[in-house]
Protein backbone atom coordinates (compact mmCIF):
# COMPACT_ATOMS: atom_id res chain seq x y z
CA UNK A 1 0.00 0.00 0.00
CA UNK A 2 2.67 2.53 1.01
CA UNK A 3 4.38 1.67 -2.81
CA UNK A 4 1.21 2.70 -4.48
CA UNK A 5 1.02 5.89 -2.34
CA UNK A 6 4.59 6.87 -3.35
CA UNK A 7 4.01 6.13 -6.77
CA UNK A 8 0.98 8.28 -6.66
CA UNK A 9 3.34 10.86 -5.52
CA UNK A 10 5.41 10.28 -8.14
CA UNK A 11 2.31 10.80 -10.84
CA UNK A 12 1.62 14.46 -9.11
CA UNK A 13 5.34 15.53 -8.88
CA UNK A 14 5.79 14.43 -12.55
CA UNK A 15 3.16 15.80 -13.79
CA UNK A 16 3.75 19.60 -12.31
CA UNK A 17 7.66 18.81 -13.62
CA UNK A 18 5.81 18.25 -16.72
CA UNK A 19 3.67 21.99 -16.59
CA UNK A 20 6.70 23.69 -15.52
CA UNK A 21 8.74 22.39 -18.14
CA UNK A 22 6.06 22.65 -20.83
CA UNK A 23 5.56 26.11 -19.93
CA UNK A 24 8.91 27.47 -19.28
CA UNK A 25 10.75 26.15 -22.82
CA UNK A 26 7.90 27.08 -24.94
CA UNK A 27 9.45 30.21 -24.82
CA UNK A 28 11.92 29.11 -27.39
CA UNK A 29 9.61 26.84 -29.40
CA UNK A 30 10.59 23.13 -28.27
CA UNK A 31 8.11 20.34 -27.35
CA UNK A 32 9.53 19.31 -24.11
CA UNK A 33 7.62 15.79 -22.62
CA UNK A 34 9.01 15.31 -18.96
CA UNK A 35 5.77 13.35 -18.26
CA UNK A 36 7.20 10.56 -20.88
CA UNK A 37 10.30 10.26 -19.29
CA UNK A 38 8.45 9.67 -15.93
CA UNK A 39 6.81 7.19 -17.66
CA UNK A 40 10.23 5.18 -18.94
CA UNK A 41 11.36 5.70 -15.66
CA UNK A 42 8.09 3.76 -14.08
CA UNK A 43 8.05 1.25 -16.69
CA UNK A 44 12.01 1.01 -15.81
CA UNK A 45 11.54 0.53 -12.30
CA UNK A 46 8.29 -1.15 -11.67
CA UNK A 47 6.43 -4.34 -12.32
CA UNK A 48 4.67 -4.51 -15.70
CA UNK A 49 1.23 -5.14 -14.05
CA UNK A 50 2.19 -1.07 -12.30
CA UNK A 51 4.82 -0.17 -14.91
CA UNK A 52 1.95 -0.07 -18.17
CA UNK A 53 -0.97 1.52 -15.87
CA UNK A 54 1.20 4.11 -14.70
CA UNK A 55 2.41 4.59 -18.46
CA UNK A 56 -1.46 4.79 -19.82
CA UNK A 57 -2.40 7.21 -16.80
CA UNK A 58 0.45 9.56 -17.62
CA UNK A 59 -0.50 9.86 -21.34
CA UNK A 60 -4.47 10.15 -20.09
CA UNK A 61 -3.45 12.91 -18.06
CA UNK A 62 -2.11 14.94 -21.21
CA UNK A 63 -5.33 13.48 -23.12
CA UNK A 64 -7.41 14.89 -20.59
CA UNK A 65 -5.98 18.80 -20.59
CA UNK A 66 -5.44 18.72 -23.92
CA UNK A 67 -7.14 19.92 -26.81
CA UNK A 68 -6.35 17.38 -29.72
CA UNK A 69 -7.82 13.50 -30.16
CA UNK A 70 -8.47 12.18 -26.96
CA UNK A 71 -6.42 9.29 -26.11
CA UNK A 72 -3.77 9.18 -28.75
CA UNK A 73 -1.61 10.40 -25.71
CA UNK A 74 -2.24 7.33 -23.59
CA UNK A 75 -2.18 5.42 -26.70
CA UNK A 76 1.19 6.35 -27.28
CA UNK A 77 2.69 6.27 -23.67
CA UNK A 78 1.20 2.75 -23.78
CA UNK A 79 3.14 1.80 -26.87
CA UNK A 80 6.33 3.65 -25.19
CA UNK A 81 6.01 1.14 -22.02
CA UNK A 82 5.90 -1.53 -24.20
CA UNK A 83 9.91 -0.60 -25.93
CA UNK A 84 10.87 0.18 -22.49
CA UNK A 85 9.83 -3.25 -21.44
CA UNK A 86 11.45 -4.79 -24.28
CA UNK A 87 14.50 -3.33 -23.77
CA UNK A 88 14.50 -3.81 -20.24
CA UNK A 89 15.87 -7.02 -21.37
CA UNK A 90 18.89 -5.50 -23.64
CA UNK A 91 19.87 -2.29 -21.73
CA UNK A 92 21.06 -1.75 -17.84
CA UNK A 93 18.69 0.96 -16.79
CA UNK A 94 21.10 2.41 -13.88
CA UNK A 95 23.68 3.43 -16.46
CA UNK A 96 22.56 7.55 -18.11
CA UNK A 97 23.40 6.12 -21.26
CA UNK A 98 20.50 3.89 -21.59
CA UNK A 99 18.43 6.28 -19.80
CA UNK A 100 19.48 9.31 -22.10
CA UNK A 101 19.09 7.38 -25.68
CA UNK A 102 15.60 5.70 -24.51
CA UNK A 103 14.26 9.29 -23.46
CA UNK A 104 15.04 10.77 -26.77
CA UNK A 105 14.27 8.01 -28.70
CA UNK A 106 10.73 7.82 -27.06
CA UNK A 107 10.24 11.48 -26.92
CA UNK A 108 10.77 12.37 -30.94
CA UNK A 109 8.86 8.71 -31.34
CA UNK A 110 6.00 10.05 -29.42
CA UNK A 111 5.99 13.10 -31.37
CA UNK A 112 5.48 11.36 -34.56
CA UNK A 113 2.93 8.40 -33.59
CA UNK A 114 0.77 11.24 -32.19
CA UNK A 115 0.97 13.33 -35.63
CA UNK A 116 0.22 10.46 -37.71
CA UNK A 117 -2.68 9.50 -35.05
CA UNK A 118 -4.06 13.02 -35.51
CA UNK A 119 -3.64 12.82 -39.39
CA UNK A 120 -5.45 9.55 -39.79
CA UNK A 121 -8.56 9.86 -37.44
CA UNK A 122 -9.06 13.67 -38.20
CA UNK A 123 -7.92 14.12 -41.77
CA UNK A 124 -5.25 17.39 -40.25
CA UNK A 125 -2.14 18.11 -39.47
CA UNK A 126 -0.79 18.26 -36.83
CA UNK A 127 3.22 18.72 -36.74
CA UNK A 128 5.00 20.75 -34.01
CA UNK A 129 8.02 20.81 -36.19
CA UNK A 130 11.34 19.16 -36.24
CA UNK A 131 13.55 21.86 -34.66
CA UNK A 132 10.90 21.77 -31.81
CA UNK A 133 10.47 17.77 -31.63
CA UNK A 134 14.27 17.60 -31.72
CA UNK A 135 15.03 20.09 -29.46
CA UNK A 136 12.04 18.71 -26.83
CA UNK A 137 13.39 15.66 -27.22
CA UNK A 138 17.01 16.39 -26.71
CA UNK A 139 15.96 18.43 -23.13
CA UNK A 140 14.03 15.37 -22.08
CA UNK A 141 16.84 13.08 -22.61
CA UNK A 142 19.10 15.59 -20.83
CA UNK A 143 16.77 15.75 -17.76
CA UNK A 144 16.40 11.69 -17.67
CA UNK A 145 19.39 10.77 -15.34
CA UNK A 146 17.10 13.37 -12.71
CA UNK A 147 14.04 11.82 -13.66
CA UNK A 148 15.07 7.80 -13.44
CA UNK A 149 16.98 8.56 -9.86
CA UNK A 150 14.44 10.49 -8.65
CA UNK A 151 12.06 7.34 -9.38
CA UNK A 152 14.42 4.97 -8.06
CA UNK A 153 15.01 6.59 -5.35
CA UNK A 154 11.58 7.09 -4.13
CA UNK A 155 10.11 3.88 -4.82
CA UNK A 156 13.37 1.88 -3.43
CA UNK A 157 12.81 -1.53 -3.52
CA UNK A 158 8.89 -1.66 -2.80
CA UNK A 159 6.84 -4.63 -3.51
CA UNK A 160 5.42 -2.97 -6.74
CA UNK A 161 9.11 -2.87 -7.99
CA UNK A 162 10.96 -5.51 -10.39
CA UNK A 163 14.28 -7.06 -8.32
CA UNK A 164 16.68 -7.12 -10.87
Amino acid sequence: MWSFVKLVFLFVLATVFHWAFASIFSYWGLSVNILLAFAAAFCAVLKPAFGYPAAFFCGLFLDFFGTKLFGNNAFTFTVCACIVYNLSERFDFDAFFPQIVTVFGLTFLAGVLNSLLFLWFTSAALWPGFWSLLGGAFVSAVFAPVVFWLVRRVLGKGSICRQL
